[in-house]
């Protein structure tokens, strides 16, 4: 889990910095919504990538403390997407991110990517 955690990151870091011409510091924010890659099968898969590594830290040390610190994380990362990320996104990309939220789950990926009609759009 450690490793496929910092796979996922990585890959999404560079998807951030390639395609969206930006990074996910809310400071340098991407020019483009990033749509491919992970980002077709769940909205949030940095997120997702941090948790798996610290969930799979827990794991591989035994350590309820992690798990605990595992579940405090995601709950931070869940309301900041809540109230923070999501609402500028849809200021910043309008309709485009209306559509990437309901062609895509933000957290537990479907076992199929988007439907065709969104990933076309994907150029």
């Amino acid at each position: 889990m450690l490793l496929i955690g910092a796979a996922i990151v990585l890959d999404s870091f560079a998807r951030f910095a390639l395609q969206g011409l930006g990074t996910p510091a809310p400071v340098l924010p991407t020019k483009h919504l990033v749509i491919t890659g992970l980002y077709r099968y769940v909205r949030n898969p940095m997120y997702v990538g941090v948790g798996a590594a610290i969930f799979g830290q827990a794991l591989m040390f035994g350590s309820k403390e992690l798990l605990l610190y595992g579940g405090l994380v995601w709950l931070a990362f869940h309301l900041f997407i809540y109230f923070y990320e999501e609402p500028t996104l849809r200021k910043t990309f309008g309709e485009e991110y209306d559509v990437f939220c309901r062609e895509v789950p933000r957290w537990i990926p479907r076992s199929r990517r988007a439907p065709s009609s969104f990933t076309a759009r994907q150029g």
